[in-house]
């Protein structure tokens, strides 16, 4: 494997370039109109997550061996959802059939990885087998889509890429693994993206890269799972804020009636920015609580100093509380307050 410092630059400079050449086509075919249900304000071309994409497919099949269960399914359910997300970013494809499609990769996905991992907590271990494949198909298709929810404001989807890809091979290293070159390749593919897509953002992701980086994570999580049980909940950790911040506005707009799937921004990263009327601080901040908090507790976990179920209640409860403190879900007009 070529030096990882080297993977991530390559990756990094291919991004950046193969982004610029997508914003030219995408500034005349695939411009995202602002409406009353966007964050941003000026109409920006989406689709510049094929980028991401393209150098994650293609430097995996270069630097893995084809026989390897994870490319496998990475190419397969990775490279079936990118295609869907860019159709949709083109043309409107139906909830239904997207989830339906989703539903088949990930199915498909655990297939090539030999089926559901074993878990453990508590120091219990507890075995993989028929009765743990829905829960696993549950786990990928969810974490598909909220990555996609959580892909709404400048900045946030490619700094979570890159944060949650160089925080899970810090936890390798401290597990005593090698170092995961899939992982460097969406960090730099994440950087090079990043550098367009700072606020003010020129070009958005879009469904082809959002929908690809959470299915690939979800994968690459049960495949780490497979290899030592206790990455689960590493992987669970760094991903906290998404999974907060997306569960509980789905559950909060599921009890209201509202139409889950339909476009909205009362996430509570929507909900910030809007009231700090500023995206990069909600950003960066996501990155800061990757690095600083979830990161230190995902370490101890991986060195085994840190039980990994307490390891992730520990993650998430404050978080939990910052999400319902910003009023996660709820509608528009209702202001945000940290006041008790």
């Amino acid at each position: 494997m070529l030096n990882p410092v080297a993977i991530f630059l390559l990756a990094m400079l291919s991004a950046w370039l193969l982004t610029g050449a997508v914003l030219r086509y995408a500034q005349r075919a695939l411009l995202d109109m602002p409406g009353e249900r966007s964050s941003h304000q000026v109409p920006t071309p989406r689709g510049g997550g094929v980028s991401i994409v393209l150098v994650v497919l293609v430097g995996s099949v270069m630097s893995q061996s084809l026989a390897d269960p994870w490319v496998t399914a990475l190419l397969g359910a990775g490279g079936t959802v990118a295609l869907v997300g860019f159709i949709d970013d083109h043309r409107h494809v139906p909830a239904r059939w997207r989830l339906a499609t989703h539903i088949v990769a990930a199915a498909a996905a655990i297939y090539w990885l030999g089926g559901p991992p074993g878990i453990s907590a508590l120091g219990v271990e507890i075995s993989g087998g028929f009765w743990l494949w829905l829960p696993a198909i549950v786990f990928v298709v969810w974490m598909l889509n909220l990555y996609n929810f959580m892909d709404g404001i400048d900045g946030l989807a490619a700094l979570q890429a890159l944060t949650l890809s160089l925080g899970i091979n810090a936890v390798l290293l401290i597990a005593g693994l090698p170092v995961s070159a899939p992982m460097l390749l969406i960090a730099g593919a994440a950087a090079g993206f990043l550098i367009w897509n700072f606020p003010p953002a020129r070009i958005f992701m879009g469904d082809v890269g959002s929908g690809f980086l959470g299915v690939v994570f979800a994968i690459t999580a049960l495949f780490h799972t497979a290899i030592d049980p206790e990455l689960f909940w590493c992987w669970l950790i760094l991903m906290a804020v998404f999974v907060t911040d997306a569960s509980w506005t789905l559950v909060r707009r599921f009890q209201r009636g509202e139409a889950v799937f339909q476009a909205h921004r009362s996430h509570a990263y929507q909900r910030a920015a809007r009231a700090l009327e500023n995206h990069g601080y909600v950003s960066v901040a996501v990155a800061l609580i990757n690095l600083v908090w979830l990161l230190s507790l995902a370490l101890l976990v991986a060195s085994g100093r840190l039980d990994g179920l307490i390891g992730a209640i520990i993650a998430y409860s404050p978080l939990l509380w910052l999400v319902y403190r910003l009023g996660g879900g709820l509608p528009d007009q209702v202001p945000v307050s940290l006041k008790r």
